[in-house]
């Protein structure tokens, strides 16, 4: 677990709180006018960074979108980097392999694998990688420096024209500080090997602020096999104002190294042949390392808001997996190779404008979104024991997507809002020297995108919304240009580059008192296709249309300045839509997720602490449902001392019950030595860590 405590940020402003949905004509006539502006005599007002118990009635858009600042994340005891996505409603991060790899995403209705349907972003650079060697949509969170992050931004559906490619599902960003407003120090010890140190400071520097931060972690697991993980990581952020412009400058480097214990066979188990922590191939594992740059500018005019992002980023990844064992080669074993080397380049440009027009105030923004994925790879060989075998397939990749949006939200009168918009996005694939040349090729694919909202605020404290859209993914490269299948060598079928999606919601936000925010959503979504990664083959294939309908009930409440309590619990069914009734379960599609939490945080002295419950219901592992997982039930627990001076004395426990459950779950076929040449068809699981304890000193606070 990375439990830790954030060092103070200074005050920072947050975002506009400017929702512009679009009545798109209006949209983009009123952003190219600044005289509207001007005569409409109003500017765009502020919100500041106060997480979920922030009054957004009359701010958001839909019942499903948030804030989550550094006071609600500052008490999460949490195992893994990528675990401050939890703090959404209806999210569940687990792991099917190494830390060093990407987090397994849950959300109702999806197993999201590594991030497809789901966007993630940090400080405006996308975490999601299309075309990846492992998968479409791979979003690796572990480089990020916890005690760093700001604040996170949520919007779950299909009614936000921000999110185009992965935002099927919705979307998160992740926000660091700028500045701090001391250093600090946390050094954390464990059981299993666990060591972590991270630490962060800030300097003037010239006419702007320096701040540097660092994270070095060591950790073994509880595994048979020890993991090894070696991680470094670091940012620095140089940033300043001129006037109304405010500029940064940010560089991130990460490096990451572990032996894996991949999902194992349940039969293995009670079999007797390794136990829970045990593992099939003792060579899997991986070395993965990132590197980014990026520069923004935002200036805050009389009447408009205009940012400037731009980001260049290199990532690499040389991963070792086997999981099907000795199913295709019974003597060396089944153990893949995936590497790949990627360069992404691009940026966006937003402007935010409230205009009146008809005697009605329009709050205004359009945007352009592009990116340029240039990789190197993705290549798939055989392997043995971390040898190189032969190669299965290997391309080069260059994928160039571009969005651009117009959204206006538009106040009718007190009770009553209506927020629209529409996006359209043009997306170029290039693959060559692929391994069988007759793979290599181009394809081009546009799509369009409206959506929008009618919002009624009937009383005080209460908003209703009704929501809808359309949206999109990408498929993999490889597969949109694909004849050849580079094992079989049969014909194959080309994908769809762009992959529909049709969602609505229904919903309401009520704000009972201050500091209680309360919202509950009625939501359904359908997919053209979902997408399904063949890993034998190293590329992404289609699968049938799905539709998913669910509903997510969200608590948030700050009882007291030091007390806060959450509680949200998320409900889904998901069916393939043109399979027969009895056979049309989506496997992996998750039925339901619970968090639940409470939260005592010090003064200046004295204790804090807090328990936090989290639940992943069970789930079909087969279309015909007569496989099914277990479900999952977490609690953990930290609790402290704040001494004086900003030192924080602090002990973590996690899995308080050391409870027998599992991260991940799968089904499928597989051969143990002995086993019949065709395989055995099972379960395989990847278990939850056990109870563990970790103690930490902490300066700074």
């Amino acid at each position: 677990m990375v439990t830790f405590r954030r060092a103070p940020a200074a005050p920072v402003a947050g975002k506009p709180s400017l929702r512009l949905p679009a009545l798109a004509a209006v949209g983009l006539l009123s952003s190219v006018s600044p005289l509207a502006a001007q005569q409409a005599g109003v500017e765009p007002d502020t919100i500041t960074v106060q997480g979920r118990a922030a009054d957004l009635i009359g701010q958001a858009g839909t019942a499903s979108e948030g804030r989550i600042g550094s006071a609600d994340l500052r008490l999460r005891p949490i195992s893994r980097e990528g675990e401050l996505l939890e703090a959404i409603p209806g999210v569940f991060v687990g792991q099917h392999s190494g830390d060093g790899k990407a987090n397994q995403y849950f959300t109702p209705g999806f197993n999201l694998d590594h991030g497809t349907d789901f966007q993630i972003r940090l400080e405006g650079m996308p975490i999601n990688q299309p075309s990846h060697v492992h998968g479409q949509g791979y979003a690796d969170l572990n480089f990020v420096i916890p005690e760093l992050v700001d604040h996170i931004d949520y919007r779950l559906g299909l009614s936000h024209a921000e999110l185009g490619d992965f935002g099927s599902g919705g979307g998160a960003e992740l926000h660091l500080v700028q500045r701090l407003a001391r250093p600090f120090l946390a050094a954390t010890g464990g059981e299993n090997g666990f060591e972590r140190l991270a630490g962060g400071g800030v300097a003037r520097l010239g006419a702007g602020n320096l701040l540097v931060g660092g994270e070095a972690k060591r950790y073994d697991g509880p595994w048979d096999l020890e993991e090894r993980l070696r991680k470094v990581s670091g940012v620095a952020r140089y940033s300043w104002e001129r006037g109304a412009s405010r500029f940064s400058l940010l560089g991130m480097a990460y490096h990451n190294s572990w032996n894996a214990s991949d999902q194992i066979p349940l039969r293995a188990v009670e079999q007797g042949r390794i136990d829970r922590f045990g593992s099939i191939d003792s060579t899997d594992g991986g070395t993965t390392q990132r590197y980014s740059v990026s520069g923004s500018w935002r200036h805050d005019g009389p009447h408009a808001v205009q940012e400037v992002q731009v980001f260049g980023i290199y990532s690499d990844i040389d991963l070792f997996s086997n999981l099907t064992y000795f199913l295709g080669d019974t003597t060396q074993g089944d153990q893949l190779n995936q590497q790949e080397r990627r360069l992404i380049f691009g940026g966006s440009l937003t402007h935010r404008q409230l205009v009146r027009w008809l005697g009605v105030e329009h709050r205004v923004k359009v945007g352009l979104q592009t990116g340029v994925d240039i990789v190197d790879g993705p290549a798939l060989f055989h392997s043995a024991a971390r040898q190189r075998a032969d190669r299965i397939r290997a391309d080069d990749v260059d994928e160039w997507g571009t969005g651009l949006f117009a959204e206006t939200e538009s106040r009718w009168s007190r009770m009553f809002r209506t927020v629209f918009a529409v996006r359209g996005d043009y997306y170029t694939f290039t693959v060559a020297h692929s391994s069988l040349r007759a793979n290599d090729g181009d394809r081009t694919a546009g799509i369009v995108s409206p959506k929008g909202s009618l919002i009624l605020a009937p009383a005080a404290g209460i908003e209703l919304y009704l929501s809808g859209g359309l949206g999109f993914h990408s498929s993999d490269a490889r597969a949109t240009t694909i004849t050849v299948d580079p094992v079989t060598h049969a014909q194959a079928q080309r994908a769809d580059p762009l992959v529909r999606s049709r969602g609505g919601e229904v919903g309401v936000r009520v704000t009972p008192a201050p500091g209680w925010q309360s919202t509950i959503s009625a939501w359904v979504l359908k997919l053209d296709g979902d997408l399904l990664f063949a890993t034998d083959a190293g590329t992404t294939v289609p699968s049938p249309p799905t539709r998913r309908w669910g509903v997510t009930f969200a608590n948030f409440a700050r009882l007291a300045p030091r007390l806060a309590l959450d509680a949200d619990v998320s409900l889904a069914r998901a069916r393939f839509s043109d399979a027969p009734s009895g056979a049309d379960r989506i496997p992996g599609a998750v039925s339901s997720v619970v968090s639940a939490g409470i939260a005592w945080d010090a003064a200046e002295k004295g204790p804090f602490g807090a328990v936090r419950l989290r639940h992943l219901g069970a789930y079909p592992l087969v279309a015909d449902n007569v496989a099914r997982s277990s479900a999952t039930t977490l609690l953990a627990a930290e609790a402290g001392y704040l001494v004086g001076a900003g030192l924080r004395v602090e002990a973590s426990v996690l899995n308080i019950f050391d409870t027998k459950g599992d991260d991940a779950q799968y089904f499928y076929a597989s051969r143990l030595p002995g086993e019949p040449l065709q395989g055995v068809a099972g379960v395989h699981f990847h278990p939850t860590e056990p109870r563990q304890v970790r103690v930490g000193l902490v300066w700074g606070r």
